[in-house]
């Protein structure tokens, strides 16, 4: 187990001190891998993403991190999504022809329907 001690200072108005505040955090059994990654983005998209970054007070990489774990878990999560057994079992029913035409299909059901 792993202990880490953080402190915060701020500067409190009302009672016209300094507060300081510590936070004592425990880790166990868990790893953190950090690896240096190098990227070349444009200045401009660089430099709002530092105003955004600490205006929402979190690090760019942090920033970066968070945006690259979510959209990697964005596509594990669509890879989990199963076919069921209902659809699978229609699979292959038809036999449509390979210049076969669905969109002409569909306007021309709908002008049917709506005549």
């Amino acid at each position: 187990m792993r202990y880490v001690l953080l402190a915060t200072s701020q500067h409190n108005e009302n009672l016209a001190c300094d507060v300081l505040t510590y936070y004592i955090c425990t880790y166990f059994n868990m790893e953190i891998m950090e690896t240096k990654l190098t990227l070349r983005l444009n200045d401009h998209v660089i430099e709002r993403a530092k105003i955004y970054a600490r205006s929402h007070r979190i690090s760019l990489s942090k920033m970066i991190e968070s945006y690259l774990d979510s959209v990697t878990k964005q596509k594990e999560e669509e890879k989990k999504i199963s076919i069921t057994p209902l659809v699978e079992s229609l699979s292959g029913v038809i036999d449509l022809p390979a210049d076969f035409d669905h969109k002409k299909e569909y306007r021309d059901f709908l002008e049917e329907k709506y005549k």
